[in-house]
């Protein structure tokens, strides 16, 4: 056993290495790194001024980008899924107990222990999953312990061989502080090597408009309709999800719907001056496929000799590819090297990879399921090149550190706001990891933090079309989620029918908003409510805020701030769905406003300052504020400047110490709405940008 300490950072690490020196080979079940309170024979948890374990709560990291990931208070459980062997290998780690017990946990990576009262947490969890998939467990109620292992997963210790499982790490932090994990994140970034020159994917994607019926008519019409309305949606990606191929593993063969293939459709989209992009399964082998019929031995096969099963998807039961077979590999590597380089894609989406690290009997039996995983996307790593952007979904995080440039970290979507199947939603509307708005905002906001640390997030794709089963409450609440996040912004719905007050929503996410969404109640609350970005610009700092009504009704809601971590001091206040400004001041609370069912508010809010004009919102930007461009003030009074990547309609918001004598934008003369409180709105349109003066004099008349 090793320990270490690190000198940049305020974390401990051990690792332990198992050597065989006997003369028969040694299957390795577990390897325990951690085993302390509860009921352990020696050693116990000492959470300093805990007084009660009712105040503790655990935050599980699920094993793949689908898999639910929230905390939990101590006399709660985690749901489980009802689906069994349809779900279960979809989202649980083999080795990660999954109890649905109260009180007891388990998380994959990494996991968060919380003192609510106290307002401390401890980390636990590994720098990385290159050698196994490092589980975590937490038992909150009576004597609280923790216990930390990686996963042998049965693989065979040769004699004379050494295996040395990956960094355990153990970080205590105060939950309060606004980047509490930053040490732990950072640390995995800088040992995978991370790069930190992230580039924010914004584009179309086929999937939650055609699914598997798309054709390539659909991709071309969506594309001219991309490009017909550049100058108020510029998104650069078109992506064609699954649907091209002829089967699941049949990557080489096309839908009858694509009859010239792929590689046409790229050169089209390159030479319209957009990014292609294309959905690839590289680990999965559909029953019905030729490559499951001819290449038997490509198939994982389980202990009874049958093919590994990745759960129920396509409406079927679809194999793994046994990656320690060598052509097996190879094939999965064929195709995305394929894709990139002969069929012209520079843009990437790697799906369902979690089939790589499933039980199973592998050809090598000396190899573990996360040795497995990691060879298998650093195949397709080298084989896609480094100008290649790859995006993982359905794959374990801890495995995809440093290898993609972007990664799914939450559920499908959907359209409706629970999970349904065959349009029915009772049987399944509890499922954690199935697809559902709610299902992927939630994990969106739980693993915010990992955006711009290990990858660029991605929170799925934003439906604002209005024949899904979405209300507009619950599209503005995805709109508000996605866009705030800073991750990937693709929209998924068929362009040429979107309706213009639809389009107006997307365009108010553009351009991407820089930072990291900070929710504030990710260790307080199962169903965060409570979100905040933070900006600085040429007039100042502001703080975008945002709070949801998860609830299956209206809830009345008013702004404090002390719920978001502000001074008591008078605030500007704007919102951004209706427009309404306030002026909160101490002592003064304002009257609460009902958000509706599964509705969300998002605000601006800036720091009142009496006597100097003020930026104090715009429906332009869900930031409202990131369009300003310019800010100077002077004796002739005002001038500032808007500009956006578009072309933009709407008003902006401006705090004056007195009324205008006249607001210009070149020769044209702006008209103005007394809002109240010195608050003054201005319609504006904005061609890429926009000059605007402000003057404290009447002009004398021409």
């Amino acid at each position: 056993i090793e320990f270490a300490l690190s000198q940049e950072r305020p974390l401990a690490l051990w690792r332990v290495s198992l050597a065989n020196r006997g003369d028969l080979p040694l299957p390795v079940s577990q390897i325990e790194l951690l085993r302390t309170g509860g009921h352990a024979q020696s050693g116990r948890l000492v959470l300093p001024g805990l007084k009660d374990p009712s105040d503790l709560s655990f935050f599980s990291n699920g094993w793949q980008s689908w898999s639910k990931s929230a905390a939990y208070p101590a006399g709660s459980a985690a749901p489980r899924s009802r689906l069994g062997i349809l779900q279960n290998p979809m989202v649980l780690n083999p080795g990660t107990p999954s109890p649905g017990t109260r009180g007891l946990f388990g998380s994959d990576f990494f996991g968060v222990l919380a003192d609510r009262n106290r307002r401390t947490g401890l980390l636990a969890g590994f720098l990385s999953q290159q050698q196994h998939f490092g589980s975590v467990e937490a038992l909150l109620f009576d004597k609280p312990s923790l216990r930390l292992w990686a996963n042998g997963d049965d693989a065979v210790l040769l004699p004379g061989s050494t295996i040395e499982t990956d960094w355990a790490v153990l970080y205590s932090f105060t939950i309060d502080q606004p980047d509490p994990l930053d040490p732990y994140l950072q640390a995995v970034a800088e040992f995978h090597g991370v790069r930190d020159d992230f580039q924010v994917p914004t584009g179309w994607c086929s999937w939650y408009r055609f699914y598997q019926r798309v054709t390539e008519k659909n991709v071309q019409a969506n594309l001219s309709s991309l490009i017909e309305m550049d100058d108020r949606l510029p998104l650069e990606l078109v992506q064609i999800d699954d649907g091209f191929e002829a089967q699941i593993g049949d990557w080489y063969d096309f839908s009858p719907d694509f009859p010239q293939g792929v590689a046409p459709l790229a050169a089209e989209i390159r030479a319209r001056g957009k990014v292609p992009g294309l959905w690839l399964a590289p680990f999965a082998v559909h029953p019905k496929s030729l490559l499951a019929k001819e290449h038997p031995e490509y198939l994982l096969r389980g202990k009874n000799g049958r093919p590994v099963r990745i759960g129920f998807v396509w409406n079927s039961l679809p194999y793994a590819l046994d990656l320690t077979n060598p052509d097996a590999l190879e094939y999965a590597a064929g195709v995305v090297r394929t894709a990139a380089h002969d069929w012209g894609f520079p843009y990437l989406k790697l799906d369902f990879l979690y089939a790589a690290a499933l039980s199973g009997r592998y050809q090598d039996p000396t190899r573990t399921r996360a040795q497995v995983m990691r060879a298998g996307l650093q195949a397709l790593r080298d084989a896609a090149g480094p100008e290649t952007t790859l995006l993982g979904c359905g794959l374990p995080l801890g495995s995809a550190v440093g290898l993609v440039e972007a990664m799914r970290i939450s559920a499908d979507v959907g359209e409706s706001w629970r999970p349904r199947y065959f349009n029915i939603e009772w049987p399944f509307r509890g499922e954690p990891g199935m697809p559902s708005a709610f299902n992927a905002l939630h994990n969106s906001l739980t693993r915010a933090f990992l955006h711009c640390r290990w990858w660029v997030n991605d929170p799925d794709c934003l439906l604002v079309r209005p024949d899904t089963r979405l209300t507009e409450s619950e599209v503005r609440t995805l709109a508000a989620v996605i866009g705030l996040s800073g991750g990937s912004l693709l929209l998924s719905d068929d362009l040429p029918a979107l309706p213009e007050d639809r389009l107006r929503i997307a365009s108010a996410l553009l351009p991407v908003v820089p930072g990291r969404l900070q929710v504030l109640d990710w260790l307080d609350a199962t169903l965060p409510r409570r979100l905040r970005v933070d900006l600085d610009g040429l007039e100042g700092p502001w703080h975008v805020l945002a709070w949801i009504n998860w609830d299956e009704h209206p809830v009345d809601w008013a702004f404090t701030p002390s719920a978001f971590r502000l001074p008591e001091q008078t605030w500007l206040l704007r919102s951004f769905w209706d427009g309404q400004t306030h002026r909160w001041t101490p002592g003064q609370p304002l009257p609460p406003a009902a958000i509706p069912a599964h509705g969300c508010v998002v605000l601006a809010v800036r720091a009142d300052q009496p006597g100097r004009p003020q930026y104090a919102g715009s429906d332009l930007h869900i930031t409202q504020g990131l369009e300003l461009a310019a800010w100077e003030e002077n004796e002739q009074g005002l001038r500032l400047r808007l500009e956006l990547p578009r072309r933009a309609e709407g008003s902006v918001d401006l705090k004056l110490p007195a009324p205008p004598a006249a607001i210009t934008a070149g020769e044209r003369d702006l008209p103005w709405t007394d809002l109240g409180q010195g608050i003054y709105r201005v319609p504006v349109r904005i061609d890429r940008s926009l000059d605007i003066h402000i003057c404290g004099e009447k002009r004398p008349a021409v």
